[in-house]
């Protein structure tokens, strides 16, 4: 359905871009022409990951570490790539998570997540949005939550905090600035497995395959389902759509609200402070 030319000449970023679903949405738009950008804080995987995009595609690449959590940082980052032009779109993908007994959350904790997830979106956005704006340029943000950010989820309090600001954060502006050519949307997944987040949030190894099954479907989302989606909301094949968050979960929070609310009927007091010595 995506014509290999449907990202063609964009340049777009996206904030953990090296590993994950963000390294997934990566491939899939350098595949429809996309010029690519990646950021995240750790400098060997965005340096392999932008190797094997290059390997792959025959282009490169573009990789920057940096933290978003830090604004001068950010404004660094983005001061190098408007010196080789500006970009055409944003996709706010980076992102903390674990599961834990709010009751044992510390401050740290909670900013932890808040810094990286809300924060950090709002530091990348609002700062290309200046340039955007100041250019008179049009452009697309799309921001990765989770069905969550508008339900809620016991044991990952400090991310559905963060999701939902998020979540407010594309409603806000997808009415203040589209009207000056910026649109806003959002994704909402369900399971999509990764190794990084499944070793945070399920403690057991037999959880992993009833979360990904508890779905209406029966099975956990691939990645090229999600990167395709993405690519869609990013082109201009979407122009119309604006302030929408999508969820592709195959209808898993329509059954049960509350991504991990049975984590709390399954584990025993052994089990949390086991899982927590790791």
């Amino acid at each position: 359905m995506l014509l290999p030319d449907t990202l063609a000449d964009k340049r777009i970023l996206i904030t953990g871009g090296g590993t994950g679903l963000g390294k997934a949405m990566g491939q899939r738009f350098l595949e429809l022409g996309a010029n690519l950008v990646i950021c995240g804080r750790r400098e060997s995987v965005l340096k392999e990951t932008a190797e094997e995009f290059a390997t792959v595609s025959g282009r490169p690449t573009v990789w920057f570490s940096c933290d978003i959590r830090e604004p001068d940082a950010v404004a660094e980052m983005l001061n190098k790539i408007w010196r080789e032009g500006p970009l055409d779109g944003l996709v706010n993908n980076a992102a903390g998570n674990f599961i834990a007994r709010s009751e044992t959350l510390s401050h740290r904790a909670v900013d932890a997540i808040l810094n990286i997830v809300l924060h950090g979106s709002a530091n990348v956005t609002l700062d290309c949005g200046r340039r955007w704006l100041t250019d008179n340029r049009s452009a697309v943000v799309l921001s990765i939550l989770s069905t969550y950010a508008w339900t809620g989820s016991p044991y990952v309090v400090p991310s559905a905090m963060a999701k939902a600001g998020v979540l407010a954060m594309t409603r806000s502006l997808a009415v203040e600035w589209g009207g000056r050519g910026i649109r806003f949307n959002a994704i909402a997944p369900g399971a999509f497995p990764t190794e990084g987040a499944w070793a945070r949030l399920l403690p057991r190894p037999e959880m992993a395959q009833r979360f990904e099954t508890s779905g209406p479907l029966g099975r956990a989302g691939q990645s090229l389902e999600l990167a395709n989606l993405a690519s869609y909301l990013m082109s201009d094949y979407a122009a119309y759509l604006n302030g929408e968050i999508v969820t592709i979960d195959g209808g898993r929070w329509l059954k049960g609200a509350g991504q991990f609310s049975a984590i709390g009927d399954e584990l025993t007091d052994e089990d949390w402070t086991s899982f927590h010595r790791k």
